[in-house]
């Protein structure tokens, strides 16, 4: 994480002939990383995995208001909802992939029976920096608490995990497999660095099935979010129009479950919550 320049080392603000310093310059806005065009198959796209990383990195501020705000706090219920289906007896490892601002790795951390170690995972380097940002400052707070050292944040992708055979008791990834570029690549990985016996847990939006709530949740998604969202975060690269395009062209619920029995997951379940916006898989890998 880049530290912030020392103030004596800084420029001293141009002066305007008056000798009032002159304004800073308007930063200019992130590029587009969604043009409309593209939506119709964002996971189609060779370039999508940059796309996103371009995306996350533009809202990576705002990222935590607009959770809380646009899933009215269930996405902490969401959260705490798998960690118990992690069925967590104490000391374990638990990997978060695509971590972003560590909610679910906090959540891990924070669990009954805690684990041992969380290692939050994640590809773009500004989601990693508001989590680290958390963590030092719940340290401070807490005057180093065994929640906040028990996690550590690294960068990488969930295609290739830096991570050893057989590392971790539990596998997590929560609205994240989505953006991965090839989602079974990251599937197989997470099967590699499962121990026997460990679990995977995903959390992934879905279709609700109900027609009037499948069509509140559409107008919802596709129409109010984004422009609230975008509102918020001040956004420029086209994150929350993905949003709702991802969601509606990616795997149903029944397709992740499939691919993830595909690549050895057994016992597979898949649990609907909040009426079937979200869904929870869980599979176990002999």
């Amino acid at each position: 994480m880049t530290s912030p320049a020392h103030p004596a080392a800084s420029p001293s603000p141009a002066a305007s002939p008056a000798g009032t310093p002159a304004p800073s310059p308007t930063p200019s806005p992130t590029p587009e990383a969604w043009k409309q065009q593209e939506l119709a198959s964002p996971h189609t796209r060779t370039d999508k995995q940059e796309k996103v990383r371009r995306m996350f990195a533009a809202i990576a501020q705002s990222y935590d208001l607009n959770n809380r705000l646009h899933s009215f706090w269930q996405d902490q219920a969401w959260r705490r909802f798998a960690v118990r289906q992690a069925a967590l007896v104490g000391g374990e490892t638990v990997v978060d992939v695509a971590c972003g601002t560590g909610d679910l790795s906090i959540a891990f951390a924070r669990a009954r029976k805690a684990p041992a170690r969380v290692i939050g995972i994640d590809y773009t380097r500004e989601m990693l920096d508001v989590a680290e940002r958390r963590r030092q400052a719940q340290l401070r707070a807490a005057r180093g608490s065994d929640v906040e050292r028990s996690i550590c944040y690294i960068e990488g992708d969930a295609q290739h995990l830096p991570l050893a055979d057989a590392t971790a008791d539990v596998v997590s990834i929560a609205f994240g497999i989505r953006n991965v570029q090839e989602p079974k690549a990251a599937l197989r990985e997470f099967y590699r660095i499962l121990l026997p016996g460990g679990r995977l847990v995903i959390l992934e939006f879905d279709t609700p099935r109900l027609p009037i709530v499948k069509q509140l949740s559409t107008w919802y998604t596709n129409w109010l979010m984004p422009r609230t969202a975008t509102l918020i975060a001040g956004d420029t690269s086209g994150a929350y129009k993905y949003l709702p395009a991802s969601v509606a062209t990616f795997m149903n619920a029944e397709q992740l479950s499939a691919a993830m029995t595909e690549v050895g997951f057994t016992d597979c379940r898949r649990i609907p919550l909040t009426l079937g916006v979200c869904i929870c898989h869980v599979g176990h890998k002999r």
